[in-house]
Parts: C-alpha cells; sequence; structure tokens
C-alpha cells in the first residue's frame, strides 16, 4: 500500500541525529514527527523574514500625503 503522504529521505551528522532524537523523545512523538515539526517551524520562520522584508520596503515608500485617513476609506 502507498504512502499517504510524500516522504523525503534525509541525511543527518551523528550529532545532528542525536539531538533531534532527544527531542523526539522528550516530546514523546517519532522522529518522524520531530522532523516534520522542526521543519514547518522553520519554514514558518523563512516566511516572517521574507514577510519582514516585503514590509520594510513598502514602509520606506510610505508617503503620509498620499495615505488615506479613516474618514476617506470608510465614507
Amino acid at each position: 500500500m502507498p504512502a499517504q503522504n510524500p516522504r523525503i529521505n534525509v541525511v543527518l551528522n551523528n550529532l545532528l541525529y542525536h539531538d533531534v532524537r532527544l527531542l523526539a523523545e522528550k516530546d514523546n512523538v517519532s522522529l518522524s514527527a520531530k522532523v516534520r515539526d522542526l521543519l514547518k517551524e522553520a519554514m514558518e520562520i523563512q516566511e516572517d523574514i521574507a514577510l519582514s522584508g516585503f514590509a520594510e520596503k513598502r514602509e520606506k515608500s510610505w508617503n503620509d500625503s498620499k495615505a488615506l485617513n479613516h474618514d476617506d476609506v470608510w465614507s
């Protein structure tokens, strides 16, 4: 029976493998679940970094004289 979710094989050095295994044991989850959760967290961090850069770029181009105020928008 084929797996329901796609799979990735990852090669880790011994120290990293040991650290991930300890985290998995601490949280009482499988190695696979711990690696998945760590990867999700890393992806969220990368997204936050990208959005932060986008926000900084927009903030630098902000012009108060061109901005709409509350009444302009909701009237």
